[in-house]
C-alpha cells in the first residue's frame, strides 16, 4: 500500500488516540490532539500523569486505552517510539502514524514486522486534517 492509501486508511480508522498528548497548547502533542477534535473524530490522549486534556479524559499508558482503538498518532522521541510500538501491537492496534520527529528506521522496522501500517517520514497528520491554531 503507498502513503496515500495508508493515510486514507488510517483516516478512515477511528477511533484514534494520540501518544505524546500534551496540556501546553503549543506542543505538537496538543496541536494533533486538537486536530482530531476540530474535524469531530473520536480520540483519547495518552499522557502518564495528565487526567484530562483539552476537556477530553486521558489514559496513562496504552494498555488502559479503551478496546477498539484503531489508529494511533505518535508524538514521542524516537526512543520512546520504538517501545510503543510492541505496546500498540500487544493492544491490537494496527495503524501508526509516527509524526514527523517520532519516527526511527528501528520503530518502523518493529511495526512493520509486526504486520502495521505506518505512516512516517512524510507529512503531518495536522496539514491533512487541516488544523487551525486559533480554533477552539
Amino acid at each position: 500500500m503507498d502513503d496515500g492509501a495508508k493515510i486514507a486508511d488510517f483516516l478512515a480508522s477511528g477511533p484514534y488516540a494520540v501518544i505524546g498528548a500534551s496540556s501546553a497548547r503549543e506542543k505538537y502533542g496538543n496541536k494533533v490532539l486538537r486536530a482530531y477534535l476540530q474535524n469531530h473524530l473520536a480520540v483519547t490522549p495518552v499522557h502518564p500523569r495528565e487526567t484530562e486534556i483539552e476537556g477530553v479524559a486521558s489514559v496513562p499508558d496504552i494498555a488502559s486505552l479503551p478496546d477498539g482503538v484503531r489508529g494511533l498518532s505518535i508524538i514521542t522521541p524516537p526512543p520512546v517510539t520504538e517501545k510503543i510500538v510492541s505496546q500498540a501491537a500487544a493492544k491490537g492496534i494496527k495503524r501508526l502514524w509516527m509524526q514527523p520527529g517520532a519516527e526511527s528506521p528501528a520503530a518502523i522496522a518493529a511495526a512493520l514486522a509486526l504486520g502495521m501500517s505506518v505512516i512516517a517520514g512524510g507529512p503531518c497528520l495536522l496539514v491533512l486534517l487541516h488544523y487551525r491554531e486559533n480554533h477552539p
